[in-house]
């Protein structure tokens, strides 16, 4: 039997932490039942890089991919969680030594963001020489528990560019307490925004059984 399918996606709520200085999640009832006399209507104001989501690179670059063209198929299937607990910044002399064994979807565990109401001081980056790597390794998909793969101060952001470079799409604010490194099935579908940068997701995984 497949295993239970675990929710890895940070929840959204009035408080949840964002990106210093974005737009903050609210809901809000906007038209309650008592008024309309039928239902309950909410009203959501948000970045499209709230809680867990994915990085379009239109996102830091003009002439990337938007939300809207990119292959659905990279955010389903395999994937393989990958603990690289302690490590300020994760690289290839950091990974090369793990067999990926042909996962196109690596989810690394960083456990550098242990509250999403808090938007962390520090957290672990990645550095630009990961990207050439996870193309050697046929790796499509890159999933990390921190709110971004480069520091909040950066403004070349080049651990994203490596990665689009080397055709690797970024899923952030993952959330992996209590998952064991292994195998998963993987979604983690964005919204079809149009000529969106990014998209939040709710992202889910499960035992992989071969």
């Amino acid at each position: 039997m497949r295993g239970e399918w675990i929710d890895i996606s940070q929840r959204l709520h009035n408080g949840v932490a964002e990106w210093p200085g974005d737009t903050p999640f609210t809901y809000k009832v906007e038209f309650p039942k008592a008024d309309t006399g039928s239902v309950n209507i909410g009203k959501i104001t948000t970045s499209t890089h709230m809680g867990t989501h994915i990085d379009a690179p239109f996102h830091y670059d003009d002439n990337g991919m938007k939300v809207n063209e990119l292959p659905i198929d990279v955010y389903i299937g395999k994937a393989r969680v990958i603990d690289v607990s302690g490590l300020e910044s994760v690289g290839r002399s950091d990974l090369e030594g793990i067999d990926f064994d042909g996962v196109e979807r690596i989810l690394l565990k960083t456990s550098s963001r242990p509250d999403p109401d808090v938007f962390p001081e520090t957290y672990a980056v990645l550095r630009a020489d990961i990207g050439p790597l996870l193309k050697e390794r046929g790796v499509r998909l890159i999933g990390v528990d921190t709110p971004s793969v480069d520091s909040e101060h950066s403004k070349t952001l080049d651990a994203h560019h490596s990665l689009y470079d080397n055709g690797v799409l970024i899923l952030e604010n993952i959330v992996l307490t209590g998952v064991e490194p292994g195998d998963y099935e993987l979604i983690a579908l964005p919204l079809p925004i149009e000529g969106g940068d990014g998209s939040p997701v709710r992202a889910v995984i499960r035992r992989w059984q071969s």
